[in-house]
C-alpha cells in the first residue's frame, strides 16, 4: 500500500491509497457529466438528505461519501453545515473535479483506508450497483462499512430500484426518437449501456440486497420510490 498527496491550489487533498485500483471509463464519465449539471446534482442530493432528516443530525458527525464521483454530495453535506467530510472513489479523474474542503481518497469501497470504528456515517448515492459481483462484492463493501462505523453509526444508501417508474424511464430512454429529443434521456441510455451487466444484476435481486443490509444493520428508514431504494441503517 502506497500513499501520495497533492495539495494544489483549488484542488482537494487527493490521496491515492492503493496502486492499481484507480480506474476511469471515459465514455461513462462523459455521459455522467451530460446527464446532470453539478448544480442539478447538488440540488438532488440536498433533497435526498432532507428526506433522511439529515438537517436534524449533529453537524460534527464524521461522514464519508463512498463512490463520491466529482464530489457534489460532499458539497451538499457542506451546504447543510457538516464539516467533517471525506470522499472515496475509484476515479481520480472525477475526484479531481471536486473543489472543497473534504479530504478525498482514490480507493475501493471494499477495502477502505480507515481505522475500525472511526466514522459516524457512510453514504452511497448510487455506487453499489457498479460492483462486479453482486453477492460477494456487496458483502465485502457492507462488511467494510460495518467495520469502519462506530457503534450506533449509520449507513445511508440511495440506489436504483426496479419500480414501475424506473421501468418506464428505461423504456423511454431506449426509444431513439425520444433520445434525439432529450439529451438527458440519451445520456441516461449511455450510462445504462456502459453498466448494464452489473446494473441489471443489481435490480433483479432486491430480496437478496435487502437481506444483506438487514443482516448487518438495524433498519431506520427504508423506502422504494421514484426508481430508487432509500435506506438508512444503524450499526448495533
Amino acid at each position: 500500500m502506497s500513499t501520495s498527496t497533492l495539495d494544489d491550489l483549488g484542488t482537494p487533498e487527493l490521496v491515492h491509497v492503493t496502486e492499481g485500483q484507480t480506474c476511469s471509463d471515459d465514455a461513462w464519465e462523459a455521459a455522467y457529466k451530460r446527464f446532470e449539471t453539478p448544480e442539478e446534482e447538488i440540488a438532488k442530493f440536498l433533497t435526498r438528505l432532507r428526506w433522511f432528516d439529515a438537517e436534524q443530525w449533529p453537524r460534527d458527525l464524521e461522514i464519508v461519501e463512498l463512490f463520491c464521483g466529482r464530489g457534489n454530495a460532499l458539497v451538499a453535506w457542506d451546504q447543510l453545515g457538516f464539516s467533517q467530510l471525506e470522499g472515496v472513489d475509484l476515479s481520480a479523474t472525477l475526484i479531481s473535479e471536486y473543489e472543497g474542503p473534504a479530504r478525498c481518497y482514490v480507493a475501493d469501497a471494499r477495502e477502505l483506508p480507515f481505522d475500525d470504528a472511526s466514522k459516524d456515517l457512510l453514504a452511497v448515492h448510487g455506487g453499489l450497483h457498479h460492483l462486479p459481483e453482486l453477492v460477494s462484492d456487496l458483502a465485502k463493501a457492507l462488511d467494510e462499512a460495518a467495520r469502519v462505523l462506530r457503534p450506533g453509526g449509520r449507513l445511508l444508501l440511495v440506489e436504483p430500484w426496479n419500480t414501475p417508474f424506473l421501468r418506464m424511464v428505461h423504456a423511454a430512454a431506449a426509444n431513439s426518437l425520444l433520445q434525439k429529443a432529450s439529451d438527458k434521456l440519451e445520456a441516461f441510455q449511455q450510462l445504462y449501456v456502459h453498466e448494464q451487466e452489473t446494473y441489471d444484476r443489481w435490480r433483479s435481486q432486491p430480496t437478496v440486497i435487502l437481506e444483506m443490509l438487514r443482516e448487518r444493520f438495524d433498519t431506520e428508514k427504508c423506502s422504494e420510490r421514484w426508481g430508487k431504494l432509500y435506506y438508512l441503517g444503524r450499526k448495533s
